[in-house]
């Protein structure tokens, strides 16, 4: 083995650090043969003493003992922060002062599969013994990070907040084939576009209103770090939908009371008293009417309208009521019934599972879910079956006519007037800059620079 020596001499009480020579020792007695500094030399001092010397590999082997490194870890289902910390070489004491005082900042019950964890390890030098926490990191979301680190012999615990910026974008489309393409070749996230349905249900049957040529826009409120990537949506600020030539664009305003809704362009809600489908992506599969039943084998009276949709596809409730039913119901299989006034009750069946917290007496709110589309009961494959009544009759809910929500007036009025005013520049100057998405209509010239002969 090579080993390289240096001399460490101390002369006048001053220290000086020499490099004596390399020597290549290969003998059991190779220590002996330390090369030792002349005291004659005229290069030194009379008093000059040989005191140590210095072995590299030993050097080479502490700098490992005093690194760190690191292991990081994925919560999965069942775990728990104590045993991926003692699993991944923590020991159980100080696994258990580190929870305790990240409990300060962070309650443990609340990890859940996917969190990211960081440890960041010393090892012991010692075969048998656990390495040393030096800290943890929790990355709990995005925006916050849970940071316990040593301090002395005990732990220090806080939260590092990495606050995202928030930004507004707009898109615009034209409808080929769906409004999920169309958004899709637009840049407009899947959440968003599921929104931009929910703004609109209440006046369009997005099965059978939505023709070739048919258009969109959408403003919206989106999230983004340092870099510069986006993380999540918020609200949808304005949208509009130009169906068949005719365009309907709505504001989303917050009154002096509080209310939140979405207004046309006179001021008027988009929120009527009944949603007209009460799920998203859904096919229309059979209307309300007579009809060979596909099951018993003979025509009746379809008391309902069926949506085929994938199993477990939320169902919501199509307006503000009172649970009066709910649990499974003959060939309805689960069903839920809501009242939501003295002439209006809604039904929903074949559902494969009701949502927690939905049982007899509960108050649902409009867009709220209340289950999940399945196949219990007599049915053929999963679907929404989906019923209105009204009076104690059965109607045809694609043809109720329903009134619409508020209407704003006075100075409210001048307030939201003044509102869709700034909703509607801001659009536009968005679609001008034509760097927030990729648009599938053409883009909105700028009268304000070089193709300002286009306008």
């Amino acid at each position: 083995m090579n080993k390289l020596f240096t001399i460490l001499a101390i002369a006048g009480g001053a220290t000086v650090l020499s490099l004596a020579g390399v020597t290549s020792l290969t003998a059991p007695g190779a220590a002996d043969e330390i090369p030792i500094l002349d005291a004659n030399a005229e290069d030194q001092h009379a008093a000059t003493q040989l005191v140590a010397y210095f072995d590299a590999d030993s050097g080479y082997e502490s700098a490992q003992l005093a690194a760190t490194y690191q292991r990081q870890v994925v919560v999965g289902n069942g775990d728990t922060l104590m045993g991926l910390m003692v699993k991944n070489g923590v020991a159980a004491g100080e696994a258990h002062n580190a929870i305790t005082t990240m409990s300060k900042v962070f309650k443990p019950r609340y990890l859940m599969p996917g969190h990211e964890i960081v440890l960041t390890l010393r090892p012991s030098g010692e075969p048998d013994a656990a390495d040393t926490l030096v800290s943890m990191k929790l990355v709990e979301s995005v925006e916050r990070d849970i940071l316990v680190r040593r301090d002395g012999d005990g732990f220090l615990a806080e939260a590092l907040d990495h606050p995202l910026e928030m930004e507004i974008a707009a898109a615009e489309g034209k409808i080929e084939i769906s409004l999920f393409m169309a958004g899709e070749e637009a840049g407009v996230p899947p959440g968003v576009l599921a929104d931009l349905i929910q703004v609109y249900s209440f006046d369009v049957d997005f099965q059978r209103d939505i023709r070739k040529g048919d258009e969109f826009t959408v403003m919206y409120e989106r999230f983004v770090d340092e870099s510069g990537a986006a993380f999540r949506t918020g609200k949808i600020l304005r949208a509009s939908m130009t169906l068949s030539g005719k365009e309907r664009t709505l504001y989303r305003y917050e009154t002096r009371s509080g209310t939140i809704d979405y207004f046309d362009e006179d001021g008027k809600s988009a929120r009527r008293s009944l949603m007209r489908t009460p799920i998203n992506g859904a096919r229309l599969s059979s209307g309300f009417g007579n009809r060979r039943h596909p099951i018993l084998g003979f025509t009746k009276l379809h008391t309902g309208t069926d949506f085929a949709a994938p199993r477990g596809t939320p169902i919501y409730a199509a307006g503000n009521g009172t649970v009066d039913y709910a649990g499974r119901k003959g060939g309805y299989g689960l069903y839920v019934r809501i009242r939501h006034n003295g002439t209006y009750k809604t039904a929903y069946a074949h559902m494969s599972g009701i949502a927690r917290g939905v049982r007899k007496g509960t108050r649902v709110q409009q867009g709220q879910v209340i289950g999940y589309v399945g196949t219990t009961g007599r049915s053929t494959g999963n679907h929404l079956h989906y019923e209105v009544i009204r009076n104690g009759k059965f109607i045809n809910s694609r043809r109720m006519h329903l009134p619409s929500g508020t209407k704003l007036k006075g100075d409210e009025l001048e307030a939201f007037l003044m509102a869709r005013e700034t909703a509607d520049v801001q659009y536009a100057m968005l679609i001008r800059k034509g760097v927030e998405f990729a648009s599938t209509v053409e883009p909105v010239a700028n009268c304000d620079g070089p193709d300002s002969a286009a306008c």
